[in-house]
């Protein structure tokens, strides 16, 4: 294999492995250069979240009703990635939610336990995605959720562009989130989101992406006024909110 190659499947699956259950090759290493380059394959990780979650919509639709067969679709995604994201919203929430100052907000992020402004901010985004996917045309479900897994993990590498990691205690698990990409690394990451966009209507994606951005700028801010800076719990409450956001995008119309 060439080395050039070998080196980009490393990075790639570096960060299968970071952020979903699935199994990667026994070949691949766990070296710290390897997961600090990782960032730029994560929409790629999306794409193959999304990818499952679409399949079993297409499968669990021919034998239930719609509904019913997103929530499974959403359920697969959900066990793929170890509820990696979701942990990270409820956690995000609870930190902000009740602490009082950056210490206080960091001290109660890093709690393993689940407060009650995290449960409630994840009990509704899990149900506004079920309800954003269900109202899509059939056909556009599909690629629904392989774009909005990719852009979601975009938006949340592009945090990582613009801001500074601020836990000082960064270990070998946090590290691939708290290194600074790179403009070539977010331009890798950018082109991988934007290719499932194109399968999309056109006349939907500027909302979409518009919605999704948005609210990535929104958090950026609300990190940057009261922590200077993001988190891996802040990251995964961005690809949370943006892929919702860019649910709601596709659905949205204009009045008039």
């Amino acid at each position: 294999m060439n080395p050039l190659v070998r080196q980009e499947l490393e990075y790639f699956f570096g960060a299968l492995r970071f952020f979903t259950r699935l199994p990667v090759p026994d070949w691949v290493g766990h070296g710290a250069g390897q997961l600090s380059r990782a960032s730029r394959y994560f929409p790629a990780v999306g794409l193959l979240v999304g990818l499952i979650g679409g399949l079993v919509w297409l499968i669990a639709s021919l034998f239930w009703p719609k509904t019913l067969a997103i929530l499974l679709a959403i359920s697969a995604t959900v066990w793929a990635t170890g509820a990696f994201h979701e942990d990270g919203l409820s956690d995000m929430t609870d930190g902000f939610g009740s602490g009082r100052e950056k210490s206080h907000i960091l001290e109660i992020m890093k709690d393993s336990r689940v407060g009650s402004f995290g449960v409630v901010v994840l009990v509704l985004t899990l149900l506004g995605r079920l309800m954003a996917l269900v109202e899509l045309p059939d056909t556009w479900v599909f690629m629904a959720f392989v774009a909005g897994h990719a852009v979601s993990r975009f938006c949340a590498a592009a945090l990582m562009f613009a801001m500074d990691y601020v836990r000082e205690d960064a270990d070998a698990k946090s590290r691939p989130l708290a290194s600074r990409i790179s403009p070539l690394e977010l331009d890798i990451a950018g082109g991988t989101a934007l290719l499932p966009c194109l399968l999309l209507p056109f006349w939907s994606l500027p909302m979409a992406l518009l919605l999704a951005g948005a609210v990535t700028w929104s958090l950026a801010r609300f990190y940057k006024r009261w922590i200077g800076g993001y988190t891996g719990d802040c990251l995964g409450a961005v690809q949370q909110a943006a892929e919702l956001a860019f649910y709601l995008g596709l659905l949205a119309r204009l009045p008039g």
